[in-house]
């Protein structure tokens, strides 16, 4: 697994690229990748931007963007780069459950879950059943069950995706939790996080999880 050593190192081989091929788009999509790995957020949608000036036609395939827009707080253009990526892949779980995060920070969870697109077939199990507990039709219990039989990469899903599932909900009860305060869903999403982190697989999403890490721990008061 890569380190942030690593990653730097990686993101000076994307500089060179770069400067030998200033202008494919690729490169500035894989760098921008770089720039989110290392927690720099504001550099990836640059990047992401870019490549998207270089060749419009990228457009609905930039999910990278839109999880840059979310950390960065740009809830409702995250919401439409979803939303325009499920125009080219209307199977793809994680697009979906993206734009409910979107619109869940800017709206709320109720319309957020109204606004839930549906997806004809996700060919990972674990996110049919991902998909399951967003539409609330499906426990996180039940979920988190699945994390003795599944693989190191399923269950980083299984935890990522449930950190995700109470930050959404931190502001209310969840369905099938009632009698929980709103805190224990902020204890929750951070406990799930670090347990994502614990499953270490060469996936963008481990990286994620670890950049979300770092921008939602508690401030140190100084």
């Amino acid at each position: 697994m890569n380190n942030n050593n690593e990653i730097e190192k990686e993101l000076i081989r994307w500089n060179k690229k770069l400067r030998i091929y200033p202008f494919d788009a690729s490169n500035y999509i894989r760098r921008g990748m770089t720039y989110f790995k290392l927690g720099r957020l504001i550099e990836s949608l640059r990047d992401y931007n870019k490549a998207e000036e270089l060749n419009p036609q990228l457009t609905p395939y930039l999910w990278q963007r839109g999880l840059s827009y979310y950390y960065l707080g740009k809830y409702a253009q995250g919401a439409r780069q979803f939303e325009i990526d499920l125009s080219v892949n209307s199977q793809d779980v994680e697009e979906t459950i993206w734009n409910f995060l979107c619109i869940a920070q800017l709206e709320g969870i109720k319309e957020a879950r109204e606004s839930l697109l549906p997806v004809k077939y996700d060919p990972r199990p674990v996110m049919r059943k991902i998909y399951q507990l967003f539409a609330g039709h499906y426990s996180p219990e039940n979920l988190l069950a699945l994390e003795k039989t599944n693989s190191t990469r399923d269950n980083l899903y299984i935890h990522l995706y449930l950190g995700l599932f109470y930050e959404a909900h931190r502001g209310e009860i969840p369905m099938l939790e009632v009698g929980k305060t709103i805190s224990s869903n902020i204890e929750k999403s951070r406990f799930h996080i670090n347990e994502a982190i614990k499953y270490k697989v060469d996936d963008y999403m481990w990286y994620l999880a670890r950049v979300h890490q770092q921008l939602r721990q508690p401030k140190v008061e100084s």
